[in-house]
């Protein structure tokens, strides 16, 4: 079982190295990508140094519209700069979910660990899945392989220098709520 649990870990690196080695080549070399994350760092700067000068927003109107004008630019930019991204995430995914089928044919039916608890009932699908018994603390390939992937991904792309930055990262996204809806 331990041997299991670090051959999935190690498979779930290499994984991670080859998504991050395609997205280099289909997005993270494109002049395309290069061009729209600069302006995304550069309208971060400029509108943090706008919402620095202005102590309130309120007496100044003209500054609340300039502001939420260079929003509404940095989230187009950011619009943009995802659907670059997505382009490679339907290559990645497909590629991804030819390697998942292999694999699960490998570790079917195979405990690759033991979790410390027993999971919430909607995730014990695929914590337990193909595996016999009730131990719901059983763990299949499944499980250990999406929690590894998602968490080692992440710190790949932190590593290679392809993660947001914080600046970026703080002003927020696609997902984020407008201003007036968020709660202070």
């Amino acid at each position: 079982m331990f041997a299991d649990t670090l051959l999935i870990v190690a498979i779930s690196i290499c994984t991670a190295l080859f998504a991050e080695g395609v997205t280099y080549i289909l997005v993270y070399r494109t002049e395309k990508y290069k061009k729209l994350k600069a302006s995304i760092e550069k309208q971060t700067k400029k509108l943090d140094k706008k919402k620095e000068t202005v102590t309130d927003i309120s007496r100044q109107p003209g500054h609340k519209k300039k502001i939420e004008k260079e929003e509404e630019r940095l989230k187009s930019e950011k619009r943009d700069l995802s659907y670059v991204k997505m382009q490679s995430m339907f290559v990645i995914g497909f590629i991804f979910t030819s390697l998942m089928g292999m694999f699960n044919s490998i570790f079917d039916g195979r405990v690759v660990g033991k979790l410390p608890f027993t999971p919430i009932s909607f995730l014990q699908g695929i914590s337990h899945r193909n595996l016999a018994g009730d131990d719901y603390t059983d763990c299949s390939f499944i499980f250990l392989y999406i929690l590894c992937t998602m968490s080692i991904r992440q710190n790949i792309q932190k590593m290679l220098g392809f993660a947001p930055s914080r600046a970026v990262s703080k002003v927020g996204g696609i997902f984020t709520p407008p201003a007036s809806f968020k709660q202070n």
